[in-house]
């Protein structure tokens, strides 16, 4: 017996029969070793721990970099001097933050979507991350290939009669493609997750989680750990997309139901071209709100003329009112609005996008808020000391108007109105209620309606409109408690005769 290999000649050469045979085991080649393949299996595995050092490194630094910045501050006396102090620090700031959010992707883009908005964050902050909302890394188009052949079980000539290579857009769980199925004259939109992703997230998120217990302990008198817990609870739902396709599916029909004309367009599904990791449904044709402003240039419109202010002022109406009906009505609301998934469409029209993350409010809850949305709109603090009570928000105080901070609280946290004479809150600056009451349990099934209303907040003043979601959700909030027997008939017409005037008054300036 001999084996046959080839020299480096090409020649083939005898290899003779061992004496042994026990030694041929010993003799054979080994088995080549695919170097990219072990790079691959290594950089999977430590990706985890190179992801949590490059967080934390840039976190301290950001940190550090804010509290030697109080310390040097603190020494200037010139209050404009110290504003313009504060304004370099929080462009130094913003450019470490884009670039950590953009180098590393993920949750990241996430968490740029909440920081960057224009009520809540530093200026700087805000030009700066706005422009990360649509723009993560795009997935090659042979896994995005591979991913749809195997969830659907047939290949993409069999599906679709024209499939894009190139996607509409990419965010930080999956990205989308504008195609046509066969035998259909209709544009659809196929959102594919992108491959590998949820691991990296959910370390992403643990590693938030253990920074916000600092920062609560040394900084922040707010359950922000309780905030983080109840993200991680949320995006983990992202990963499923038949559970974004029944949430769609559902709201859709409660919307449509419950209006002579829905407020906001939710896509139609393609029920049967839903899987885990895939979705289908009807193109929608807009434009992304944060391009309105161009939009409205383009067509020679005055931007702050009166065409401009009615279009904004409906955009804005159809969304609060989306947003009323489905938090204080239905308890099951989309929990994401932030300025990417919003499209404007033809005549002011509004759609609303992705619906990966919801939330449904136990009734409990629902009928607390909407008693807490009853307090903002009147300033009423008694009644809104009951609603922290019957919510789950415990708070610790040392201030001497309690009262007055607690629902001046509530209205920095649940109503979207700024103060007059204010363009951008500062929640955890020394003068606010959260500085002077501690927040010391925040329920996590409320951080998505805080979330909504900070991003309707967000949206309004980007708009240039500054109202109270309060004020306008009050008659819903009123129905809501009515039908739980909570609100008599009489309170109930007395409340409508008085709001009614303030309400269009609102709107009118």
């Amino acid at each position: 017996m001999c084996f046959v290999n080839s020299n480096t000649t090409g020649e083939e050469e005898t290899i003779p029969k061992p004496k042994n045979p026990a030694a041929i085991s010993t003799m054979l080649p080994l088995p080549p070793i695919d170097l990219n393949d072990v790079q691959h299996k290594l950089a999977t595995h430590f990706r985890p721990w190179q992801r949590s050092f490059q967080f934390w490194a840039r976190a301290v630094d950001i940190y550090t970099g804010y509290k030697v910045f109080q310390l040097r501050v603190s020494f200037v006396k010139d209050v404009k001097r110290q504003e313009e102090m504060w304004e370099r620090q929080h462009e130094v700031a913003a450019e470490k933050i884009y670039a950590m959010c953009s180098d590393m992707g993920g949750f990241f883009l996430k968490v740029a979507q909440i920081v960057g908005k224009p009520d809540l964050a530093p200026v700087a902050w805000v030009k700066r991350l706005v422009t990360l909302c649509d723009h993560a890394p795009a997935t090659p188009f042979d896994a995005v290939q591979l991913m749809l052949e195997t969830e659907l079980g047939r290949s993409i000539g069999e599906v679709f009669e024209r499939f894009d290579v190139e996607p509409i857009g990419s965010a930080s769980i999956a990205q989308v493609h504008r195609a046509r199925l066969r035998g259909d004259k209709s544009d659809i939109v196929v959102k594919v997750q992108h491959p590998g992703v949820q691991d990296l997230m959910m370390t992403d998120i643990r590693n938030l989680q253990a920074f916000a217990l600092y920062i609560q302990k040394t900084d922040v008198k707010f359950d922000l750990y309780s905030v983080t817990k109840e993200m991680e609870t949320q995006i983990g739902y992202e990963f499923d997309f038949t559970r974004e396709a029944n949430a769609m599916e559902k709201i859709r029909k409660f919307l449509y139901e419950n209006n002579k004309r829905t407020p906001v367009v939710v896509p139609r599904l393609i029920r049967n071209l839903a899987t885990r990791r895939v979705l289908v449904m009807e193109y929608i044709d807009g434009i992304p709100i944060l391009n309105l402003g161009d939009e409205i240039a383009k067509r020679g419109i005055n931007p702050v003329g009166k065409v401009a202010a009615a279009a904004k002022q409906k955009i804005l109406q159809s969304l609060t009112l989306a947003y009323g009906q489905m938090i204080l009505k239905n308890g099951f609301f989309h929990a994401d609005p932030h300025p990417g998934n919003i499209l404007i469409c033809k005549g002011s029209e509004v759609a609303l996008l992705d619906y990966g993350q919801v939330k449904d409010l136990p009734d409990q809850l629902r009928l607390g808020y909407a008693n807490l949305i009853l307090a903002i709109a009147d300033g009423d603090p008694v009644r809104a000391l009951v609603s922290y009570g019957e919510l789950g928000i415990e708070t610790l105080s040392t201030c001497e108007d309690e009262q007055k901070e607690m629902l001046k609280l509530a209205e920095t946290m649940f109503d979207t109105k700024l103060p007059p004479g204010v363009t951008m809150l500062q929640p955890f600056s020394e003068e606010s209620s959260i500085k002077k009451i501690a927040v010391q349990a925040f329920p996590e099934e409320l951080f998505s309606v805080l979330r909504t209303v900070h991003l309707l907040r967000g949206l309004s003043v980007g708009l240039g409109i500054n109202y109270s979601c309060a004020e306008q959700w009050r008659p819903i909030a009123e129905e809501a408690l009515f039908r739980a027997g909570r609100l008599k008939g009489k309170d109930l017409k007395a409340r409508n005769r008085r709001g009614g005037l303030l309400r269009r008054l609102l709107w009118k300036n």
